[in-house]
């Protein structure tokens, strides 16, 4: 994918969270009576500006599009007319303050779970939660799939009594116990279509490595069925149409070398890039020899070869490997909410476990793989980018609260000073707060560029 391929859709996800993020300050500092004076997407000098509304506010366009914000009538950043000074921010009372305030990250919160809601309502083609095992390097014994006595084809139900419809699902109810250290029961239907029960002892788990999956570590991967090598639908003028192949053509042989798998097929095709093979191929019962060479072409600077066919759809006994997750208007809502909460939740979790060293800071990511995930979301598809927002969304809420100064968890915390004490905090608190939350920011920035790098590098 081109460079284009990450920006735009970064692009488009940064702008939209920016947006409403702010738009929350706005639309409350309105409802409580505040002037705003200027309304800015991005910060540095502003590249467009545009007056607008009874009050003349500027809507602006920074250089620098990291963020934004709102700028409110307030006597500390300026003097103000005295028929004005009802309208300036901080002549509002403390809950009036709080509330502007917190309206940016409950707004993110609340674009998340329109998202999720708008996704589980039209419903998406997800990965069934059909499950086998992978042998770890480690010892048997730190497999906890094996030692539950998971089988290849299980399709876990539920676990714990919460029921699990999508791949997704299983990694994320995983996620969270495993956070939990605890043990966990699936409700699995076997491939004889046989309920059981299976115990899934995940403590003692390393959550803090990061060189593979989580699911990887628990001894788990999506089941993946051998599928026959039965040609689906083939590229107009490719190798393999030129060659005389058609569709429902089942490769059995390549230069007298059987073949029981279609990825079997594929790995002899991708060796042999521009050199002539011979194709057994069984066609309505009837064996027949295609001479082929495959085309070659270019994968992450490799030459492979391809010859131009798809897979048919495989017909797997009546298993399917995909199913549509659909919820109705009410149900979507609550589990929309409940999505949203629970993302919430864990991410300060991991958050707070940074913190202490129970994770490590190499988890933290900056820009850099936000965009290449928005990049790979939109290639996947439109549901899948809604769900990257949505996740999106929630970081930044999750992140706007976190009692930082200069953060708006910060100035909530005064509010909350100030609620107790009576009183607002003094000018000096406040500033020395300020010094010490751009530190902290700075240098949560700092690793998160410094571990973007790192991955860039490391592949």
């Amino acid at each position: 994918m081109t460079l284009f391929h990450y920006l735009i859709p970064f692009a488009l996800a940064l702008g939209l969270l920016i947006l409403v993020h702010e738009l929350g300050h706005y639309l409350v500092a309105r409802w409580c009576g505040v002037k705003v004076l200027r309304f800015s997407i991005g910060f540095g000098k502003p590249l467009v500006v545009k007056r607008a509304g009874a009050d003349g506010t500027e809507w602006a366009l920074g250089a620098f599009p990291l963020g934004g914000y709102v700028k409110m009538l307030d006597e500390r950043e300026g003097s103000v007319a005295t028929d004005e000074l009802h309208r300036a921010f901080n002549r509002k009372s403390v809950w009036h303050r709080f509330a502007i305030v917190a309206a940016g990250p409950l707004a993110n919160f609340l674009l998340a779970i329109v998202l999720y809601w708008g996704i589980f309502v039209v419903g998406t083609d997800e990965l069934r939660p059909r499950i086998s095992t992978v042998e770890l390097s480690d010892a048997a014994s730190s497999n906890p799939a094996q030692l539950a006595g998971i089988r290849d084809g299980d399709l876990v139900v539920a676990i714990d009594d919460e029921p699990v419809q999508s791949w997704q699902d299983l990694r994320w109810v995983l996620l969270r116990h495993a956070l939990d250290s605890s043990t966990v029961s699936l409700r699995i239907r076997t491939l004889e279509e046989v309920e059981t029960m299976r115990t899934l002892d995940l403590t003692g788990l390393d959550i803090d490595d990061s060189s593979t999956d989580l699911i990887a570590r628990i001894g788990l991967r999506p089941w993946r069925p051998e599928i026959p090598a039965v040609v689906g639908r083939l590229v107009d003028d490719g190798p393999a149409a030129r060659a005389g192949l058609v569709a429902g053509d089942e490769i059995i042989a390549i230069d007298g070398e059987p073949i029981g798998s279609w990825g079997e097929m594929v790995a002899q095709v991708r060796e042999s890039a521009g050199r002539e093979r011979v194709f057994g191929v069984k066609r309505d019962g009837v064996e027949r020899s295609f001479a082929i060479v495959p085309d070659a072409a270019s994968e992450n600077g490799e030459s492979i070869g391809r010859i131009g066919i798809a897979v048919a759809e495989p017909v797997l006994g009546g298993l399917t490997m995909f199913a549509e997750v659909r919820y109705g208007i009410v149900d979507g809502l609550e589990k929309a909410v409940r999505q949203t909460w629970d993302t919430s939740v864990l991410s300060l979790q991991m958050i707070g476990r940074m913190f202490t060293g129970e994770i490590s800071w190499k988890n933290l990511s900056g820009p850099v793989t936000i965009a290449d995930y928005a990049g790979q979301s939109a290639q996947l598809g439109l549901g899948h980018y809604i769900k990257f927002l949505a996740l999106i969304s929630i970081s930044l809420g999750v992140l706007n609260l976190l009692p930082i100064p200069v953060l708006d968890g910060g100035h909530l915390l005064y509010y909350v000073i100030e609620i107790i004490k009576g009183g607002p905090v003094s000018e000096r608190v406040m500033e020395i707060g300020q010094q010490i939350g751009l530190a902290l920011l700075v240098m949560l920035m700092a690793f998160a560029f410094y571990n973007d790098i790192n991955r860039l590098i490391s592949g």
